[in-house]
């Protein structure tokens, strides 16, 4: 029997720059119903790589931070005849932009010393340069899908 349908979320733009993604990434960031406050941070990071970076439409290095942190592979353990295999198995687009929101924003809150919303911008910043520690991770899980192609006539 397949498993049901998942309820898809529509999300609605947000207030300040129109976009879906912005509004997702808000709700990401929000702890505990807090809302204006995530708007306040996720607002203020835009305002700050504005200012650092000298761009007018900060979305364009949040959207490039999102593509470079988001994984195009990745692996999944999966038990074949008593032996756990890492199949690597292609990501979709929802779960690619997720995982690049989680990674941002656990990037920004482990970081110290300064407020979330310069963490946040910095991260981004960074993200959208190549580097940073979501590009790393999106390196490593794109490595071991690469040690693990061997198992992908494992996949389902």
């Amino acid at each position: 029997m397949r498993k049901p349908h998942k309820k898809i979320n529509h999300l609605v733009e947000d207030r300040v720059y129109g976009s879906k993604k912005l509004s997702q990434f808000i709700n990401y960031i929000m702890w505990d119903g807090k809302k204006t406050i995530a708007e306040k941070i996720v607002y203020g990071a835009l305002d700050i790589i504005a200012e650092k970076e000298d761009v007018k439409n900060p979305i364009v290095i949040f959207e490039e931070a999102m593509k470079n942190a988001g994984p195009e592979m990745e692996v999944k353990s999966r038990r074949v005849g008593g032996a756990n295999y890492q199949v690597p198995i292609p990501v979709k687009v929802e779960r690619q932009t997720s995982l690049a929101m989680r990674w941002i924003i656990d990037a920004a809150r482990n970081g110290k010393g300064k407020s979330m919303a310069e963490l946040l911008a910095d991260e981004l910043i960074i993200a959208s340069k190549g580097e940073g520690t979501a590009v790393t991770k999106k390196i490593n899980t794109h490595k071991m899908a690469e040690a693990n192609k061997a198992f992908a006539h494992f996949a389902w």
